[in-house]
């Protein structure tokens, strides 16, 4: 099983986004956009993780609680209801969209850990995220 950790990462927030998958400690995707939002690169964060592993077993350790939810809790039935919910709009519907389907297509399981907590490899992904922020690339 492939492990990857991810983190995003935007300041201000909104403003310059960045966001890092780690394998074994070491960064194997940054990205990120001019003007974005935490919540956006924690998400492509995850997309980008998936896509990495392309098909293989993962698991994606992410201390963003709130895109873990999206896609294990809500996204299902949003889907089924024509991507609507009952409360308004779904905010970054792209990368909804996109990430419940590669979680549908492809074998992988999200593992939450609290963010600034003091665990290695998460800190290492925010640091490797901040870098991406300020426009580092592999």
């Amino acid at each position: 099983m492939k492990v990857l950790w991810t983190d995003g990462s935007a300041s201000p927030n909104p403003g310059p986004g960045g966001f890092a998958v780690l394998e074994n400690g070491k960064p194997v995707a940054l990205g990120g956009e001019k003007n974005s939002t935490n919540i956006r690169m924690e998400g492509l964060a995850m997309i980008a993780a998936i896509e990495y592993a392309a098909g293989e077993e993962l698991e994606i350790h992410s201390d963003s609680e709130f895109w873990i939810n999206v896609v294990t809790k809500w996204a299902p039935g949003w889907a089924a209801k024509g991507w609507k919910k009952k409360t308004g709009e779904i905010k970054n519907l792209d990368i909804v969209k996109r990430l419940y389907q590669l979680a549908q297509e492809n074998p992988v399981e999200f593992v939450w850990v609290r963010g600034h907590a003091g665990t290695e490899m998460n800190e290492l992904a925010d640091e490797w995220a901040n870098r991406a922020r300020k426009g580092e690339r592999i």
